[in-house]
């Protein structure tokens, strides 16, 4: 970890300037992507703080009610081979349509290739259900807060080896 990542309170404007460093390391498709998904998740959940961490097998961007990582209600999930929307609480969560992957007891995601699955129903539904089911619920007002959590020294390539 970066010495003084963990917990540290960056001006917002250097906070931003170091997320955008942890995205550029992808792809350019999967920078689109990435930052495509945190627009529409930071409109979506406006009071939402926005929780970073650089570590060794993914980039993870997750939005939730306070700085513990488990009130976190959504996460983007980021590595060499692709990009998911990650639900802490996935296993519990209502999933008539069957798209949500994994078989642990808590954690669940699905595949994202487009802004665009953000827009489906059965995606919208999820996200909604997830807000609803919350342990602490996001902020009526206000602005969520952008806090890098941890930066890991040693990580995995963010782009696929060229062939």
């Amino acid at each position: 970890m970066n010495a003084g990542a963990k917990g540290a309170r960056n001006s917002l404007a250097d906070s931003e300037k170091q997320l955008q460093s942890f995205i550029n390391k992808f792809e350019p498709k999967s920078q689109a992507l990435i930052r495509a998904l945190r627009s529409a998740l930071g409109k979506r959940l406006p009071t939402a703080n926005q929780l970073v961490w650089d570590n060794y097998n993914f980039f993870v961007l997750s939005f939730g009610p306070t700085e513990r990582p488990s009130d976190c209600i959504v996460t983007i999930a980021a590595a060499a081979n692709g990009v998911g929307l990650s639900f802490y609480r996935g296993a519990s969560l209502p999933d008539p349509h069957k798209i949500l992957l994994g078989s642990g007891g808590q954690n669940r995601f699905i595949r994202i290739d487009s802004q665009k699955v953000l827009a489906r129903p059965e995606v919208s539904a999820l996200i909604t259900a997830a807000v609803a089911q919350a342990q602490t619920p996001l902020a009526a007002s206000g602005k969520g807060k952008l806090i890098i959590r941890s930066i890991s020294a040693k990580q995995r390539p963010r782009r696929k080896p060229a062939k």
